[in-house]
């Protein structure tokens, strides 16, 4: 029996449903791990539910995480939480009644239960940092920023320290026409401060609402985890630029611009560094709306100029001088930084590419093929490829080959029509090392590889078939 693979992107099992994690390492009981808190997206036909629920991974292996169970409930829907460690106890700042009410909860342990919970000032999507002199710094708010200096207490906010908008906000129909509006670099939600080579990084959730074409951005998009930094807490923040996009591998037009290949919206996270390595921790969409989020990872580039300015994501460099940074990519990887193991089970709810086909769109644009939530916690589980039409191609970046080329592929695909099923590799337009046929009513594509293939790739599956329905659902992947 093959192994399947887990812990890749989603890094959490593919029926849990956890976006907004705020990532921290913990050391408890002399072990250190990465503690994940997140909303929890299982009311499914809104944001979130009445639980939180914490992950959490050694940080020798991003790719091992455990479920600790439900830490927090409430009788109201929680949106996004933070938590961090001032001394021995664990402070858990809890979004009840969809985040208009915020309270503290606190535990002895980093996993909870975390317990009588009091009511703080604070506002929407809370982040608090703890900082290396022990002052307690908190940031908030939705379409206008908030921040202040927290009393020892953890809840009450130090008199006269509150200020707004030192991050100015995006324009929308409901943001305040305060004069505060930034048309470049505009906090939408998701504060989250983190303290990077000395200085304050103010992470956010940035909504564009000007075209990008460089990022495939041509309506108003809220998909980009962004930053600013600084040599102080509470003020001075200047650009830094954008760290992820959930919107898929981009592709390029015949112009020059980009084309997202995965459906994008709301992001939420932050950035670590754990074992001297730095990551973004994000959430994806799966399904065709926002109530079936889910947890990803990426490792990331972070570094200083001389001038002090802060690089984070995908870093171009000049000698060893950063010069610039644009968002890294999305992939199926993960943690997995050598590629997924092409000869263990792939999940197609790995994929990062959902593009074309008779109905267009990605991920459910336009009625395109999408991923299909599960919420059934079994380990062998698959979230399936839906709504597959003809030319429609599933990409997975990357694929590791090693150095023993495969001679053939096995998928579990049902076929809706009768159709063909090709697999491509480093682009969805690539060299094709698989052709085969499917005929209407088959669960299962096995064909073998026409050329040697070794090393790291990406994979692309093109689905084609002369009918205008749905034709496919999709599986998981394995090479032989």
């Amino acid at each position: 029996m093959k192994e399947r693979i887990k812990g890749a992107n989603p890094y959490m099992p593919l029926w849990e449903h956890v976006p907004d994690g705020e990532p921290r390492v913990f050391e408890y009981n002399g072990e250190k791990r990465v503690y994940v808190y997140g909303s929890h997206d299982i009311a499914k036909t809104e944001y979130c539910g009445k639980n939180y629920v914490v992950w959490s991974a050694p940080v020798s292996d991003l790719t091992d995480w455990k479920c600790h169970g439900v830490c927090y409930e409430s009788n109201s829907i929680l949106y996004a939480p933070d938590v961090v460690q001032k001394g021995d106890t664990f402070y858990m700042y809890v979004a009840e009644e969809k985040g208009s009410k915020v309270f503290v909860a606190s535990s002895k342990n980093p996993a909870g239960p975390f317990v009588n919970p009091v009511k703080t000032e604070l506002g929407f999507d809370p982040g608090v940092l703890v900082d290396d002199d022990g002052r307690i710094y908190a940031y908030w708010g939705f379409c206008r920023q908030y921040c202040a200096e927290l009393e020892d207490d953890m809840a009450t906010i130090k008199k006269g320290t509150v200020k707004e908008n030192v991050i100015r906000h995006s324009v929308t129909s409901w943001s305040p026409k305060d004069g505060f509006e930034d048309e470049k670099d505009a906090f939408f939600e998701a504060s989250s401060l983190r303290k990077v080579m000395g200085k304050y990084v103010y992470i956010y959730s940035k909504r564009y609402y000007t075209p990008h074409p460089e990022y495939g951005v041509y309506e108003d998009c809220n998909g980009f985890l962004s930053y600013k930094f600084s040599d102080s807490p509470l003020e001075g923040f200047e650009h830094g630029g954008d760290i992820s996009l959930n919107g898929g591998e981009l592709i390029s037009n015949f112009d020059g611009s980009k084309q997202m290949t995965y459906r994008w919206g709301n992001n939420h996270g932050s950035i670590i560094e754990i074992e001297g390595k730095w990551y973004v921790f994000y959430h994806r969409q799966t399904g065709t709306d926002e109530y079936s989020r889910q947890a990803m990872l990426e490792p990331v580039d972070v570094a200083k100029d001389k001038n002090g300015k802060i690089f984070i994501g995908k870093i171009t460099y000049e000698g060893n001088e950063p010069v610039k940074s644009e968002p890294v990519e999305m992939t199926s990887q993960g943690a997995y930084v050598n590629g997924l193991d092409s000869r263990k089970i792939i999940s197609a709810s790995f994929a990062v590419h959902l593009f074309g086909g008779k109905k267009g769109g990605a991920n459910g644009g336009a009625g395109g093929a999408y991923i299909k939530p599960v919420y059934e916690k079994k380990d062998d589980i698959d979230a399936p490829v839906v709504d597959i039409t003809s030319g429609l191609t599933a990409g997975f970046r990357y694929v590791q080959f090693g150095k023993t080329a495969p001679f053939s592929v096995s998928a579990k695909i049902t076929a809706c029509e009768d159709m063909k099923v090709n697999v491509r590799i480093d682009s969805y337009d690539g060299k094709i090392i698989v052709s085969g046929e499917m005929k209407k009513g088959a669960l299962n594509f096995t064909s073998p590889v026409i050329c040697d293939v070794t090393g790291l790739h990406a994979v692309y599956f093109e689905f084609i078939s002369d009918s205008d329905n749905v034709i496919a659902e999709f599986y998981n992947f394995t090479f032989d």
